[in-house]
Protein backbone atom coordinates (compact mmCIF):
# COMPACT_ATOMS: atom_id res chain seq x y z
CA UNK A 1 0.00 0.00 0.00
CA UNK A 2 1.37 3.37 -0.96
CA UNK A 3 0.94 6.35 1.58
CA UNK A 4 0.57 9.98 1.06
CA UNK A 5 0.10 12.42 3.89
CA UNK A 6 -3.23 13.78 5.03
CA UNK A 7 -4.92 16.68 7.04
CA UNK A 8 -8.19 13.98 7.60
CA UNK A 9 -7.98 10.53 7.97
CA UNK A 10 -11.44 8.52 8.01
CA UNK A 11 -11.33 4.96 9.03
CA UNK A 12 -14.37 2.72 8.09
CA UNK A 13 -15.11 -0.93 8.91
CA UNK A 14 -16.53 -1.41 5.31
CA UNK A 15 -16.90 0.17 2.30
CA UNK A 16 -19.85 2.67 1.69
CA UNK A 17 -19.30 3.58 5.63
CA UNK A 18 -17.62 6.48 4.80
CA UNK A 19 -19.92 7.63 2.18
CA UNK A 20 -23.08 6.88 4.57
CA UNK A 21 -21.93 8.90 7.63
CA UNK A 22 -19.65 11.55 6.18
CA UNK A 23 -19.75 12.11 2.73
CA UNK A 24 -20.53 15.44 3.08
CA UNK A 25 -18.28 16.19 5.52
CA UNK A 26 -15.62 14.85 3.19
CA UNK A 27 -16.56 17.10 0.28
CA UNK A 28 -16.85 19.86 2.95
CA UNK A 29 -13.12 19.69 4.18
CA UNK A 30 -11.85 19.10 0.46
CA UNK A 31 -13.41 22.73 -0.63
CA UNK A 32 -11.98 24.12 2.61
CA UNK A 33 -8.38 22.80 1.05
CA UNK A 34 -7.90 19.75 3.56
CA UNK A 35 -6.08 16.68 2.08
CA UNK A 36 -8.58 13.80 3.21
CA UNK A 37 -8.16 10.07 2.68
CA UNK A 38 -10.10 6.94 3.63
CA UNK A 39 -9.12 3.49 5.17
CA UNK A 40 -11.91 0.92 4.82
CA UNK A 41 -10.66 -1.54 7.60
CA UNK A 42 -12.32 -4.85 5.57
CA UNK A 43 -13.63 -5.27 2.11
CA UNK A 44 -17.40 -5.66 3.40
CA UNK A 45 -17.79 -8.72 1.62
CA UNK A 46 -19.84 -11.00 1.80
CA UNK A 47 -23.53 -9.53 1.37
CA UNK A 48 -26.00 -11.23 -0.07
CA UNK A 49 -25.77 -8.90 -3.60
CA UNK A 50 -21.79 -8.44 -3.36
CA UNK A 51 -18.56 -9.90 -4.31
CA UNK A 52 -15.16 -9.19 -3.48
CA UNK A 53 -14.91 -7.47 -6.99
CA UNK A 54 -18.07 -5.87 -7.52
CA UNK A 55 -17.10 -4.41 -4.17
CA UNK A 56 -13.76 -2.90 -5.14
CA UNK A 57 -15.56 -1.36 -8.40
CA UNK A 58 -18.16 0.24 -6.54
CA UNK A 59 -15.76 1.55 -4.30
CA UNK A 60 -13.39 2.88 -6.85
CA UNK A 61 -16.29 4.32 -8.34
CA UNK A 62 -17.30 6.14 -5.17
CA UNK A 63 -14.23 7.16 -4.98
CA UNK A 64 -13.65 9.13 -7.84
CA UNK A 65 -17.15 10.87 -7.21
CA UNK A 66 -15.65 11.74 -3.89
CA UNK A 67 -12.04 13.23 -5.22
CA UNK A 68 -10.69 11.60 -2.15
CA UNK A 69 -6.97 12.37 -1.91
CA UNK A 70 -6.25 9.00 -1.00
CA UNK A 71 -7.77 5.81 -0.35
CA UNK A 72 -6.47 2.04 0.83
CA UNK A 73 -7.77 -1.42 2.69
CA UNK A 74 -6.17 -2.55 5.68
CA UNK A 75 -7.19 -5.91 4.55
CA UNK A 76 -8.85 -7.11 8.47
CA UNK A 77 -11.51 -9.44 8.06
CA UNK A 78 -15.21 -8.84 7.50
CA UNK A 79 -17.54 -9.60 10.15
CA UNK A 80 -14.71 -10.69 12.19
CA UNK A 81 -13.28 -7.39 12.98
CA UNK A 82 -11.25 -6.67 16.04
CA UNK A 83 -8.96 -4.58 18.20
CA UNK A 84 -6.12 -6.98 17.95
CA UNK A 85 -2.89 -6.48 18.71
CA UNK A 86 -2.12 -7.30 14.98
CA UNK A 87 -4.43 -5.08 14.05
CA UNK A 88 -3.67 -2.19 16.35
CA UNK A 89 -0.08 -2.30 15.06
CA UNK A 90 -0.99 -2.34 11.40
CA UNK A 91 -3.31 0.78 11.72
CA UNK A 92 -1.60 2.58 13.81
CA UNK A 93 1.41 2.08 10.87
CA UNK A 94 -0.91 3.45 8.71
CA UNK A 95 -1.54 6.76 10.98
CA UNK A 96 2.24 7.07 11.09
CA UNK A 97 2.61 7.09 7.52
CA UNK A 98 -0.53 9.12 6.34
CA UNK A 99 -0.36 11.68 9.33
CA UNK A 100 -3.80 13.09 9.53
CA UNK A 101 -4.07 16.32 12.30
CA UNK A 102 -7.96 14.30 12.85
CA UNK A 103 -9.23 11.00 12.46
CA UNK A 104 -12.92 10.46 11.79
CA UNK A 105 -14.39 6.81 13.29
CA UNK A 106 -17.73 5.02 13.45
CA UNK A 107 -19.66 5.75 16.67
CA UNK A 108 -18.96 4.13 19.30
CA UNK A 109 -22.87 2.59 20.15
CA UNK A 110 -23.67 0.32 17.20
CA UNK A 111 -25.85 -3.18 17.06
CA UNK A 112 -23.04 -4.02 14.31
CA UNK A 113 -20.04 -5.45 15.82
CA UNK A 114 -17.81 -4.84 13.18
CA UNK A 115 -18.54 -0.61 13.76
CA UNK A 116 -17.94 -0.86 18.06
CA UNK A 117 -14.58 -2.90 16.77
CA UNK A 118 -13.51 -0.59 14.48
CA UNK A 119 -14.19 2.12 16.83
CA UNK A 120 -11.78 0.60 19.64
CA UNK A 121 -9.56 -0.24 17.17
CA UNK A 122 -8.78 3.06 16.38
CA UNK A 123 -8.91 4.81 19.82
CA UNK A 124 -5.95 1.94 20.61
CA UNK A 125 -4.41 2.24 17.48
CA UNK A 126 -3.80 6.73 17.82
CA UNK A 127 -2.08 5.69 20.80
CA UNK A 128 0.07 3.48 19.81
CA UNK A 129 0.82 5.82 16.84
CA UNK A 130 3.00 8.05 19.49
CA UNK A 131 4.94 5.43 20.76
CA UNK A 132 8.71 5.38 20.60
CA UNK A 133 11.44 2.76 20.85
CA UNK A 134 9.13 0.28 18.79
CA UNK A 135 8.88 -1.31 14.90
CA UNK A 136 6.05 0.16 13.78
CA UNK A 137 6.51 1.83 10.32
CA UNK A 138 7.02 5.45 10.17
CA UNK A 139 7.62 8.22 12.63
CA UNK A 140 5.99 8.41 15.56
CA UNK A 141 2.61 10.74 15.52
CA UNK A 142 -0.46 11.30 17.70
CA UNK A 143 -3.56 12.49 15.52
CA UNK A 144 -5.12 15.60 17.44
CA UNK A 145 -8.51 14.35 18.25
CA UNK A 146 -11.22 12.31 17.42
CA UNK A 147 -14.28 12.23 15.37
CA UNK A 148 -17.03 10.36 15.10
CA UNK A 149 -19.65 10.03 12.28
CA UNK A 150 -22.88 7.94 12.54
CA UNK A 151 -23.48 5.21 10.37
CA UNK A 152 -25.49 2.96 12.56
CA UNK A 153 -27.82 0.10 12.69
CA UNK A 154 -29.75 0.98 15.46
CA UNK A 155 -33.13 2.71 16.44
CA UNK A 156 -31.55 5.87 17.96
CA UNK A 157 -31.95 9.32 18.75
CA UNK A 158 -27.94 10.57 19.28
CA UNK A 159 -27.12 13.94 20.69
CA UNK A 160 -24.47 14.93 18.34
CA UNK A 161 -21.61 17.01 19.55
CA UNK A 162 -22.15 19.43 16.25
CA UNK A 163 -24.25 19.20 13.28
CA UNK A 164 -22.77 20.40 9.70
CA UNK A 165 -23.98 21.79 6.91
CA UNK A 166 -23.95 20.00 3.74
CA UNK A 167 -26.33 21.56 1.91
CA UNK A 168 -23.93 21.81 -0.60
CA UNK A 169 -22.82 18.70 -1.16
CA UNK A 170 -25.66 16.11 -0.51
CA UNK A 171 -26.49 15.56 -4.28
CA UNK A 172 -22.86 14.68 -4.85
CA UNK A 173 -22.87 12.63 -1.68
CA UNK A 174 -25.83 10.53 -3.05
CA UNK A 175 -24.36 10.16 -6.04
CA UNK A 176 -21.28 8.56 -3.80
CA UNK A 177 -23.63 6.53 -2.23
CA UNK A 178 -25.45 5.50 -5.36
CA UNK A 179 -22.11 3.87 -6.66
CA UNK A 180 -22.80 1.01 -4.08
CA UNK A 181 -25.81 -0.66 -6.07
CA UNK A 182 -25.19 -4.00 -4.65
CA UNK A 183 -25.47 -2.56 -0.95
CA UNK A 184 -28.67 0.23 -1.21
CA UNK A 185 -30.48 -0.94 -4.48
CA UNK A 186 -30.52 -4.32 -5.47
CA UNK A 187 -32.71 -6.64 -3.31
CA UNK A 188 -34.32 -3.24 -1.65
CA UNK A 189 -36.72 -2.69 -4.45
CA UNK A 190 -39.89 -3.47 -2.78
CA UNK A 191 -38.59 -0.98 0.03
CA UNK A 192 -41.30 1.74 0.80
CA UNK A 193 -40.21 4.44 1.50
CA UNK A 194 -36.91 3.10 -0.14
CA UNK A 195 -33.65 3.17 1.40
CA UNK A 196 -32.28 6.26 0.16
CA UNK A 197 -35.80 8.07 0.65
CA UNK A 198 -35.47 6.85 4.48
CA UNK A 199 -31.46 8.57 4.46
CA UNK A 200 -32.67 11.94 3.00
CA UNK A 201 -35.61 12.25 5.67
CA UNK A 202 -33.05 11.95 8.37
CA UNK A 203 -30.66 14.34 6.52
CA UNK A 204 -33.06 17.00 6.06
CA UNK A 205 -33.94 16.12 10.15
CA UNK A 206 -30.67 16.89 11.26
CA UNK A 207 -30.50 20.13 8.79
CA UNK A 208 -34.11 21.41 10.60
CA UNK A 209 -32.01 21.08 13.75
CA UNK A 210 -29.98 23.66 13.00
CA UNK A 211 -31.81 26.20 10.41
CA UNK A 212 -30.56 24.45 7.11
CA UNK A 213 -31.76 21.86 4.35
CA UNK A 214 -29.03 19.20 4.89
CA UNK A 215 -27.10 17.95 7.48
CA UNK A 216 -24.70 15.17 9.25
CA UNK A 217 -24.19 15.01 12.95
CA UNK A 218 -20.95 13.91 14.21
CA UNK A 219 -19.95 13.11 17.79
CA UNK A 220 -17.12 13.33 19.85
CA UNK A 221 -15.60 12.46 23.20
CA UNK A 222 -13.03 15.43 24.38
CA UNK A 223 -13.99 18.91 24.83
CA UNK A 224 -14.22 21.16 21.67
CA UNK A 225 -12.09 24.41 21.71
CA UNK A 226 -13.24 27.39 19.58
CA UNK A 227 -11.76 30.57 19.17
CA UNK A 228 -14.23 32.39 18.06
CA UNK A 229 -18.13 31.94 17.21
CA UNK A 230 -18.02 33.61 14.40
CA UNK A 231 -18.25 30.18 12.28
CA UNK A 232 -21.73 29.05 14.45
CA UNK A 233 -24.97 28.81 12.47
Amino acid sequence: MEFKELDVLVIAPHPDDAELGMAGGILALQDAGQRVGVLDLTNGEPTPHGTPERRSAETAAATAVLRLHWRGNLGLENRKLQSTLESRAALAGVIRQTRPRWLFAPYWQDAHPDHVAATQLVDDARFWSKLSKCDLPGERHHPQRIFNYYCVHLKMHPQPAFVLDISAHWETKIRAIQCYQSQFIEGRESMRPSFLEQFEYEARYWGKTIGVEFGEPYACREPLGLNSLGSLL
